[in-house]
C-alpha cells in the first residue's frame, strides 16, 4: 500500500502509529495500542497493513519525505552559498523544537538495527539523502573539495543528532553548525 492510496482507516492507523513510535517506541507500541488509538481494529490495521513492520516502514517513509520538504523550504530561504549549507542546523533545530525524543531514525536504528526488518533500507535511504545534500550544497559553497567537506558536515550531523536524541548535549546543533561553518569558510 503506497500513501497515496491510504483509506481514512488507514491514515488514521498510520497517524496514531507514528506519535506512538515516536514517542513510546516501536518494540514498545502493539498493534492492539495502535487500533484502539486509532479507533479501529487490529483486523483492520493488518487488512490495510499486512503487518506491523509495513506499518513502521511507511511510518518512517513519511517522516523523512516530510523532513525533506521541510529542509528543502528551510533551505531555499537563502541564498546560494554558505548560508544554505549552515541553514541546514539551523532547520534541524526548529524541526526538533518540542519533538523530546530527537531524531526518529536515530531511535528507530537502535531498535531494528542488526536485523532484516524493512525499515532500515528507509534509514539508510534518507541517511545517503542527508549525505548527498550536503554534498550538494559544499558544492554550491564553493567548497575546494565538496564531496569531502559534505561528508565531513554529514558526519558533524549525524553525531549532533545522536548527541541531542540521547540528551547528553543540548548545544550539539549549535557546536557542529560551528564546525561545520569553519569547513566552509
Amino acid at each position: 500500500m503506497t500513501e497515496q492510496t491510504l483509506t481514512p482507516a488507514a491514515e488514521r492507523l498510520l497517524a496514531a502509529a507514528s506519535a506512538l513510535f515516536y514517542a513510546h517506541g516501536i518494540r514498545a507500541v502493539g498493534v492492539d495500542a495502535i487500533a484502539e488509538a486509532a479507533g479501529t481494529t487490529k483486523k483492520t490495521l493488518y487488512d490495510r497493513f499486512g503487518s506491523k513492520d509495513a506499518l513502521v516502514t511507511l511510518y518512517l517513509e513519511r517522516r523523512a519525505r516530510r523532513w525533506q520538504e521541510f529542509l528543502e523550504e528551510e533551505v531555499a530561504r537563502h541564498e546560494a552559498g554558505r548560508d544554505r549549507l549552515l541553514a541546514v542546523f539551523d532547520a534541524l533545530h526548529r524541526w526538533q523544537d518540542g519533538q523530546t525524543r530527537g531524531c526518529a531514525f536515530v531511535n528507530a536504528y537502535a531498535e531494528v538495527g542488526g536485523t532484516s526488518h524493512p525499515a532500515l533500507a528507509v534509514i539508510r535511504a534518507e541517511r545517503d539523502w542527508m549525505r548527498r545534500r550536503f554534498t550538494e550544497l559544499a558544492t554550491e559553497a564553493g567548497a575546494e573539495r565538496p564531496r569531502e567537506v559534505g561528508a565531513t558536515v554529514h558526519l558533524l550531523y549525524e553525531g549532533a543528532l545522536v548527541a541531542s536524541t540521547v540528551g547528553s548535549d543540548p548545544g550539539a546543533l549549535r557546536t557542529a553548525r560551528e564546525a561545520a561553518a569553519s569547513l566552509v569558510g
